[in-house]
């Protein structure tokens, strides 16, 4: 088969089909492109815990012409969509949790893996038809492995994998069936790793918007062992606009490393969020009072960071929402709202 070239097909995007779009992740890549693009959104979303069309009905962005509640572990249920046209897909639907990972790891195998096969299936049947067809999938630095406390390097395109938990481990099986069906098939795609994301309407399970729960009913918070881990945290909204960079000058084959350049510890990130909280809501006593630290998680990674030079030098892109103020915005919704 000729292999393809990285530059083609073009970029002509018209009607779209994003996996897990009613999820954090999704829910706000639909209101970016929605006050972006005039793109036709489809969203197909399984609506399990993580997913709730909630996260779609207060921003009059999240515009979009089709919702389909779908499995995309089940094939059959994927079988309607055979009779659309799409552009592109863009694939977040996944099991994300580590925790969760640990416990039930059939079942991230199942979502991760079976189901990003069967969506590289689907875009193998778009793209009979259309040859400027894309296969985007998002997926994790946490494929990387876990990197030394003390040290200077960071995760880059060129990183080896490494996974150490099932999580990670199902994420990266995803990315290699990606490039395995880009290689064999000529199917264009385009991969991006990204770190930790932030921000409103994230499911109550991750450890930001836990710890402010937390804050909201003056209970315990909890930290993982001594709470040395460090992690690098991306705006969501930084995240989707990367995507879409990506999406328009990415090459196809190759792999595209997102970054927040906010990398801290776990100690420093909880009581950042406990210092905000008292300075908006001024509680009677400290929130950094509420702070116990729990038995630490199997396996759990070091540090994570990434460079994410190559989205500057090649793309242009660099996160522009300032860490402060995105996560006061953050604290405000979850401790207003919910």
């Amino acid at each position: 088969m000729k292999k393809m070239s990285q530059e083609s097909p073009t970029r002509t995007i018209t009607k779209a089909l994003i996996t897990g779009g009613a999820g954090f992740i999704g829910s706000h890549l639909v209101k970016f492109l929605g006050a972006n693009t005039d793109w036709d959104i489809h969203i197909v979303d399984a609506l399990t815990y993580a997913g709730s069309l909630d996260n779609l009905e207060d921003d009059p962005n999240a515009v979009y012409t089709r919702f389909m509640k779908a499995d995309i572990t089940k094939p059959e249920e994927l079988d309607v969509l055979k009779t659309e046209k799409f552009d592109i897909i863009i694939h977040l639907a996944a099991e994300s949790h580590v925790d969760r990972s640990i416990d039930e790891p059939q079942s991230f195998v199942k979502t991760n893996v079976n189901g990003t096969v069967n969506m590289l299936e689907l875009g193998m049947h778009y793209f009979s038809s259309n040859p400027n067809f894309i296969f985007y999938h998002v997926s994790t630095d946490e494929v990387f492995g876990s990197l030394d406390l003390k040290g200077k390097k960071k995760f880059n395109e060129k990183t080896p994998y490494d996974p150490r938990s099932p999580y990670s481990a199902s994420k990266a099986s995803s990315d290699h069936f990606v490039r395995a069906y880009y290689h064999t098939y000529g199917l264009p795609v385009l991969i991006s790793n990204c770190s930790n994301n932030y921000g409103t309407h994230q499911y109550p399970e991750k450890l930001i918007p836990v710890v402010i729960n937390k804050l909201k009913n003056r209970e315990p918070i909890p930290v993982y062992g001594s709470g040395i881990n460090m992690r690098d945290w991306l705006h969501v909204e930084d995240h989707c606009s990367a995507i879409y960079e990506i999406i328009k000058k990415g090459k196809f084959g190759k792999t595209y490393c997102i970054g927040g350049n906010n990398v801290m510890s776990n100690n420093k990130l909880v009581k950042t969020i406990c210092d905000l909280y008292d300075y908006i809501y001024k509680p009677e006593t400290t929130s950094r009072g509420l702070i116990v630290y729990v038995e630490d998680r199997k396996g759990h990674d070091l540090r994570y960071a990434i460079d994410a030079t190559k989205m500057k030098n090649k793309l242009g892109w660099k996160p522009s929402v300032d860490f402060i103020q995105g996560l006061t915005k953050t604290i405000e919704w979850y401790a207003e709202s919910r």
